[in-house]
């Protein structure tokens, strides 16, 4: 008996004090076939392509004359739209649904960023705190309100992709789990909507592993 719903996500498994959930984070670099970064096919100049496409949206976000520095988001956005698509596999752990994935990628860059933009550009630093044509009264409360969203931009980065994984995975284990008890008619009707489910946690995959690189993109571009 279950006896708590999360506990479906808990990153455990089967032999003691080892847990190996963790390790389909780098499955792919694994099963990838060494033919496939090899020679060119279908596959890989598919993904060139979108690589490309999103290295141009990025380049447009972090502005001209910035070299090789958009790969770093593409290669971001590469590693969270895979997990994503790897925990809908049955039985794959899903490490991109926990706060100990995502905050380790949004925390770190957000303290390099903010590092580098208070050492190198203070001034612009301190004057985005205050927006353009704020009135001299409201300035102090200004200033708090900017830092206080600023400070809370990896949480809000981590908790976004996290809480978005973990729902669909919840709605798909909470109609699976009605599965063996049903009639029949409820049962075709139970496997069309998790169908429909699975469609749209692809697309879901896809989305919030872009909105996370688009946003680490624009805190970057903002320093």
């Amino acid at each position: 008996m279950m006896t708590n719903l999360f506990s479906v996500f808990d990153p455990s498994s089967s032999i003691p004090n080892l847990s190996l959930n963790w390790l389909s984070t780098f499955i792919g670099l694994m099963l990838i076939p060494t033919l496939y970064w090899a020679m060119p096919s279908r596959w890989s100049l598919m993904w060139n392509k979108i690589n490309y496409t999103l290295y141009k949206e990025f380049n447009t976000l972090l502005g001209p004359n910035m070299g090789a520095f958009p790969f770093m988001f593409v290669s971001l956005f590469s590693i969270i739209v895979f997990n994503n698509f790897l925990g809908l596999v049955p039985y794959i752990f899903t490490s991109t649904s926990h706060l100990a994935m995502t905050l380790s990628l949004a925390l770190p860059m957000w303290l390099s960023f903010m590092i580098y933009g208070w050492v190198n550009n203070t001034q612009h630093m301190l004057a985005h705190l205050v927006p353009q044509g704020t009135p001299g009264a409201l300035m102090p409360f200004m200033v708090l309100i900017e830092t206080v969203s600023n400070m809370i931009r990896p949480g809000t980065l981590a908790v976004r992709l996290a809480a978005n994984m973990m729902a669909g995975h919840l709605l798909l284990s909470l109609l699976g789990n009605n599965g063996p008890g049903a009639s029949n008619l409820i049962l075709v009707i139970l496997i069309f909507s998790q169908i429909l489910l699975l469609m749209l946690e692809a697309a879901v995959a896809i989305i919030q592993s872009y909105v996370f690189s688009v946003l680490s993109t624009l805190y970057a571009a903002e320093v």
